[in-house]
């Protein structure tokens, strides 16, 4: 796996595609992800630390799992499969680590809410890097 961050958000209300890029932590390899629009202001309300009167969806999330004795211990992108991205939430409890499958926009956006390292496996990194030299 290797450490990425946030490195931009694209947001367009004219378009339902909105796209964030990551970046190597300790390096220069980037990639885009595009996301939905509610994905998009959900992570850079999180970067902003913008507060909202209610919880919303990643509020909500990141709260249950607190209220569950969990805390998220990382985020990984994890696959990449006919250009689609998975993602999984790594969870804590009790000792135990429990593997939530996500979308790459729900982990980052709870990611970024919590401060919480998003890791890229080798291989889709390697993969997206491939397209970047066409």
């Amino acid at each position: 796996m290797v450490h990425m961050e946030l490195s931009r958000i694209m947001i367009s209300e004219t378009s339902d595609h909105q796209i964030i890029v990551l970046k190597e932590k300790d390096g220069q390899r980037s990639f885009p992800i595009v996301i939905g629009l509610h994905e998009a202001w959900a992570i850079d309300r999180a970067v902003k630390e913008i507060p909202t009167p209610r919880p919303l969806t990643h509020d909500l999330l990141s709260d249950v799992i607190t209220q569950l004795s969990g805390g998220i211990e990382r985020v990984e992108i994890s696959d990449l499969k006919n250009n689609t991205f998975y993602a999984k939430i790594i969870i804590s409890q009790n000792g135990n680590d429990v593997e939530i499958d996500s979308r790459p926009s729900d982990a980052i956006a709870l990611a970024v809410q919590g401060n919480t390292p998003i890791y890229v496996a080798k291989s889709v990194l390697e993969e997206v890097c491939k397209w970047e030299n066409i």
